[in-house]
């Protein structure tokens, strides 16, 4: 009986297969030891391997994503007019038998042919450059957060006791007190002076605080790591006048973008993490064209800011629905079923910045007083499963509004509406005043409300 053979159908006849490596990459063209080769990871070595590649009449390339060496290949093979697949490993580490460069390359070539690998979501060049800033701002923030426990432990140690007598070591009070003992000061009446008024203690309680046992090495590592704060201060308001230019540079060069226009209105309550001196609701309503991410509750400017910049308004775009959307974000849970009985429903591991992001806006609703349709469901999710489970269900439904908004352009409508800062201290003085006037019994002589008649 002779042995019946299934051939798979060849999906990219003319694909490449590319192992990336820190020191080198491995290049394979089909299955035969004359069809590898071995290139540098020099920018000249690169631009031979795309040569090579021409020659070979290769159409296609498939390559690993392999920490970040694999950036400047696949910059320069995209120059070079090639299809590029950027794939995950998970889908390339099954291969069989003892694992070298050699066998990888031509692993990942033979599955490219079969058309068995599937592209990893990249954004566009524009949106990649804004992702680079707010990245690497976000990691400046980390830096100063470091210096500020820092400071706070050399305060400590200094039997400086400003943590008890202020919120936030960094904040007005706090920062005018340290300056201070870094100049030398003393004092604690002195020192205590500095208080700003919006602070809770009084001067009293703050001079009590501040009493220094004057040791020098202290007081000297403490000028250090407010020396570094505020350099790390002054990276990132550079950081944040790059990022107003090239998001300035993305909504000049497009019309349509260009011509809207969003009027003032009450803003979220901002901290001093925020960007400064950037209308980022402005800016968001310009890039998602006439869309109005700032309605959604627990939507913030950070929030905004990492949907522009991990996404950018035409990435969102290329997910076809709302769930591959909120599948990519891994925030839809991974449901396996054989046999008709569901084995596992569990959320896939792994997080990226704008899931973070989602997640601590969902956060945000779930500590609303007010209610609302998100912070009822929240409550609900919360009730029956528990805080984590009711983080991670409204983020998902976060971003299928978000998708909805920006690609099906369908604004975000509250039945029961969301009030700003600015309106909840004025509903919250209405309500005050409201109770004053029942207590104390008032009319409207007694207000002098009473219009005369005409």
């Amino acid at each position: 009986m002779e042995q019946e053979s299934i051939a798979m159908e060849v999906v990219n006849p003319q694909a490449a297969g590319i192992d990336i490596g820190s020191r080198s990459h491995w290049v394979a063209v089909g299955q035969s030891e004359q069809d590898v080769r071995e290139y540098g990871v020099f920018n000249q070595d690169l631009f031979d391997m795309a040569d090579w590649l021409e020659k070979k009449g290769i159409k296609t390339v498939s390559m690993e994503s392999t920490g970040t060496y694999w950036q400047n290949l696949y910059a320069v093979l995209i120059s070079k007019g090639f299809d590029v697949i950027l794939c995950n490993g998970k889908f390339t580490k099954n291969i069989k038998g003892k694992k070298t460069d050699i066998k990888e390359c031509q692993w990942i070539q033979k599955l490219h042919t079969l058309g068995l690998l599937s592209g990893s979501f990249l954004p566009e060049g524009k949106t990649e450059e804004l992702r680079t800033y707010c990245r690497h701002r976000a990691n400046l923030l980390h830096s100063a957060a470091s210096a500020s426990k820092k400071m706070q432990k050399y305060l400590r140690l200094l039997n400086l006791r400003l943590d008890v007598v202020v919120r936030d070591i960094c904040g007005l009070t706090g920062l005018l007190i340290i300056r201070a003992i870094c100049e030398g000061e003393t004092d604690p009446q002195k020192l205590a002076s500095l208080r700003h008024g919006n602070c809770r203690k009084s001067e009293e309680e703050i001079a009590k605080a501040l009493q220094s046992n004057g040791r020098k090495d202290y007081h000297f590592a403490l000028q250090q790591e407010l020396e570094t704060y505020d350099q790390t201060q002054q990276k990132i308001a550079r950081c944040d006048i790059e990022t107003e230019k090239m998001l300035d540079e993305i909504i000049q060069s497009d019309d349509n973008k260009r011509q809207h226009h969003l009027n003032p209105k009450p803003h979220k309550r901002v901290n001093k993490n925020t960007h400064k001196d950037v209308d980022l609701n402005l800016k968001s309503y310009q890039l998602f064209e006439d869309t109005d991410l700032s309605a959604i509750e627990g939507v913030n400017f950070s929030t905004v800011l990492y949907l522009m910049s991990e996404v950018g308004p035409e990435g969102i775009r290329k997910f076809k629905t709302a769930k591959h959307f909120a599948s990519w974000l891994r925030l839809a849970p991974n449901n396996k079923v054989s046999g008709g009985k569901v084995l596992s429903s569990k959320v896939p591991k792994g997080s990226n910045r704008l899931k973070i992001a989602l997640r601590n806006a969902a956060n945000a609703i779930g500590n609303l007083k007010e209610s609302t349709p998100l912070r009822d469901f929240f409550k609900r999710i919360s009730f029956r499963k528990g805080r984590v489970s009711a983080i991670s269900a409204p983020a998902r439904k976060l971003a299928v509004i978000i998708w909805n908004m920006v690609v099906k352009e369908t604004p975000y409508i509250n039945p029961e509406g969301y009030l700003f800062l600015d309106q909840k201290r004025k509903l919250g003085l209405v309500k005050r005043i409201k109770k004053q006037i029942d207590k104390f019994g008032l009319t409207e002589d007694d207000l002098g409300l009473k219009t005369a008649d005409i």
